[in-house]
């Protein structure tokens, strides 16, 4: 389907694969560095998964949403403002993507159980990224064409 004959109204300026890509790798950049401390720490504490994982999904979402308040900040917003700004924009970008990777993470054989020090421990995270990426891609181009997620920091972003 071409966006030239979407039902309803025409997708927003904006809503291209690329323009989705970069939401999704800049929503991707926070997850990572929030699920990697997490599971550093995790594994550094000796916890068992459940707080493993709790703590890699809470500082995905802080990372995740830093990342864009950061930007937003730059352009001038109040930090109430800009944390408004990035909840509305990564909120289900981020959902998504924690709920991909980690099931990915789950299900990859011997995941759980290695350690830092393990290939596989690092292959199921790349593996689990990347699949969160390709998933998640199409889940912001739809919201960007909506005028919603990462649309919403377009505006205070100076190109």
């Amino acid at each position: 389907m071409s966006d030239h004959h979407s039902h309803g109204a025409p997708a927003a300026v904006g809503a291209t694969w690329a323009a989705a890509a970069q939401a999704t790798l800049h929503c991707l950049t926070g997850c990572a560095i929030g699920e990697v401390l997490g599971m550093v720490l995790g594994t550094l504490f000796g916890w068992s998964n459940v707080p493993t994982f709790v703590a890699a999904v809470v500082l995905a979402f802080v990372f995740g949403y830093g990342l864009t308040m950061r930007g937003v900040l730059r352009a001038g917003l109040s930090p109430r403002a800009a944390l408004k700004v990035a909840l509305a924009a990564d909120t289900v970008s981020i959902a998504v993507m924690e709920l991909l990777d980690n099931a990915t993470v789950v299900a990859f054989p011997g995941a759980m159980d290695a350690g830092l020090g393990d290939a596989v421990f690092w292959l199921s995270l790349a593996v689990a990224f990347l699949i969160a990426f390709l998933l998640t891609t199409p889940v912001n181009r739809w919201m960007i064409g909506r005028g919603k997620g990462h649309a919403v920091v377009h505006q205070y972003h100076h190109h």
